[in-house]
């Protein structure tokens, strides 16, 4: 039976969907947990389940790992709850495109037959309204697809130019994605390393990182090229490639999402970058439903556990306060964990899934870090301090007994889906402009924006598990809302509605079809699933933030100061989206120090 404890009596299967069920399981008290483990992974999200699969899978004799979560789900943001009767949502994350392809290959995720991806097309939809200056009667709305004819016919209809361009700009993107790609599977280059080796030693090293002769080409000819792209506004790469305004603006949403920044902003570029870098099943760029939710995704890496006999426990309900040290010969070394029960469970060895934040500023609060008198720890902990979290993101998921009837395409069978109800449907996004004044207006004034950037999706459209017959799952990714302004229920009721009026002017009657409702501010993000600021990336992602800056800069490799502490979640390279690479890469930078 899979170890899965949890000190709540109560089925949690209800929170994952009932096709699920594999994960429902007896449950134990607190005196199932041992008092001692090879290794503790703090956090039960996507990032610390690879984790914890890895270090079992490749290390050279077994282990004893304990995996603690602090909610009663499995999964951190990957999570699919009903909290609505009947209503399956992905709370948190909502689609899939950046899981890696070598961790689904390596765990070999497929075999168990537990993940069905929904591959949507047409993939965008971005409605206009009938005051739009865009607007026709034959040119109502702008649908994208992975078919580069109908992209074209749809195109053409705002700009013929723009219909020529967009399979040249998509296959400049995707070149560079392939390139880049694979350094999503390897970790910064250690500069420590860099300075303290000859030049052959150097060049040796290198080549890990520029492993063949058509890479090394590739960066000396497009260098220009990729330091645009991690440094400029996306709005100026946009507007050299293309004229019509919706087009523009639809592209331009990659490039603020989960991000606190305008497509004017600098180093928003990177960020739509960071958006199609992955794909599903060889497609690139492709964004995907998963069957049951995102927790699917979850609770197949749990059930995957099952694999390694009784080398892994993953303990549900299960608190952290605080990580404990012992300093050896004047180094500060990891000792173990103490729960917020008062139970402390010891490990030589600790991977935290948690952001950088909490993981040294909540964790290991008590040692006073920045005052140490370590450079090399006081150091490192100046920096944590400094990393940006900033994050306007509002998150509401709708339990509805009507789709979305939108006045641009009206719906022709009644509440059956129409193609363009399976898209990421795109409100408030008629062009640029609409997207940063939504943005200046909550970072100039700190209050939310009244005219909101929406990304709706609705993955009932696909996939029929996740809502009764007849009705459906409304997911909205919304921007811009400060954290400040939006921490108590009345509040967000209130700026809810906003987002509900937003909607009603494209598709009216979509307020009268709501019947249930999950209203999750910046706040909340924070308060339930450990994401500091509400930032789902555990951290911005501008250059100063990425590779070996990531999470600070001398210190990408996913090793601390603290010996034996690893940082396994996205604040890591190569940063957010349920992908993967942290927690693999951490664990096998801690084989590294096992094996010896």
């Amino acid at each position: 039976m899979l170890k899965i404890f949890s000190k709540k009596s109560k089925i949690f299967s209800k929170n994952i969907g009932k096709n699920y069920r594999f994960l429902s399981t007896k449950f134990n008290d607190i005196n199932e947990i041992k008092t001692k483990y090879d290794v503790i992974i703090i956090g039960g999200g996507h990032n610390g389940l690879v984790a914890a699969n890895y270090l079992a899978k490749y290390s050279p004799k077994p282990l004893k790992i304990c995996l603690l979560e602090q909610r009663d789900v499995i999964g951190g943001a990957a999570v699919t709850e009903e909290i609505i009767p009947g209503f399956k949502f992905s709370r948190a994350s909502y689609l899939l495109s950046l899981l890696r392809p070598l961790i689904i290959q390596d765990l070999d995720l497929m075999r168990h037959g537990l993940l069905k991806f929904y591959t949507r097309n047409p993939s965008s939809y971005t409605p206009l309204l009938e005051t739009d200056p865009q607007y026709s009667k034959n040119r109502t709305s702008l649908t994208l697809s992975g078919d580069s004819k109908f992209n074209y016919e749809q195109i053409s209809k705002f700009s013929k130019n723009d219909a020529r361009n967009f399979e040249i700009y998509e296959n400049w993107l995707n070149t560079i994605c392939d390139v880049l790609e694979k350094f999503m599977d390897k970790p910064p280059p250690n500069l420590e390393n860099l300075k303290n080796s000859n030049l052959i030693s150097k060049l040796l090293y290198l080549k890990e990182y520029i492993p063949d002769i058509k890479t090394a080409k590739f960066f000396a000819n497009n260098y220009e090229d990729l330091f645009r792209l991690f440094t400029e506004p996306a709005a100026h790469l946009l507007n050299e490639w293309f004229e019509s305004d919706v087009l523009k603006a639809t592209l331009a949403t990659d490039s603020v999402i989960g991000a606190y920044l305008s497509p004017y902003s600098e180093g928003s570029a990177y960020v739509l970058l960071h958006h199609i870098i992955g794909g599903i099943d060889g497609k690139k760029g492709v964004w995907a439903y998963v069957e049951g939710g995102m927790g699917s995704i979850s609770n197949c890496l749990a059930q995957n556990t099952k694999t390694f006999g009784d080398q892994i426990e993953i303990h549900l309900s299960q608190e952290v306060s605080e990580i404990k040290l012992e300093n050896k010969e004047n180094n500060l070394k990891t000792k173990g964990v103490l729960l917020k029960n008062g139970k402390f469970i010891e490990s030589d060895y600790i991977l935290s899934n948690c952001t950088p934040k909490v993981t040294f500023e909540k964790f290991l609060n008590e040692y006073n870090l920045e005052k140490s008198d370590d450079k090399k720890v006081s150091n490192f902990f100046k920096r944590i301090k400094n990393i940006n979290y900033e994050s306007a993101t509002m998150k509401i998921n709708l339990a509805v007994n009507q789709l979305p009837n939108f006045t641009a395409d009206p719906n022709l069978r009644g509440n059956t889906p129409m193609p363009h109800h399976q898209s990421t449907i795109h409100i408030n996004c008629e062009n640029m402009q609409l997207i940063d004044d939504a943005y200046t207006e909550a970072k100039s004034l700190n209050r939310p924006s009244q005219t909101p950037m929406i990304e709706m999706v609705i993955p009932s459209s696909l996939d029929p598990t996740l809502a009764p017959k007849g009705s459906h799952v409304i997911l909205l990714f919304c921007q811009y809302f400060p954290i400040d302004r939006l921490n108590n229920s009345e509040t967000k009721e209130k700026y809810a509605q906003i987002v509900f009026d937003s909607i009603e002017k494209y598709a009216p009657g979509f307020k009268k079809s709501i019947i249930g409702k999950d209203i999750l501010a910046p706040y909340d993000l924070e308060q339930i699933f450990g994401l500091t600021g509400g930032n789902i990336f555990h951290g911005a992602m501008p250059l100063s933030q990425l590779f070996i800056n990531r999470p600070v800069s001398g210190w990408s490799s996913y090793k601390t100061p603290i010996t034996n502490l690893y940082l396994a979640g996205s604040g890591a390279h190569p940063g957010g989206g349920v992908m993967g690479s942290a927690g693999r890469l951490a664990a096998l930078e801690c084989l590294t120090n096992l094996r010896k």
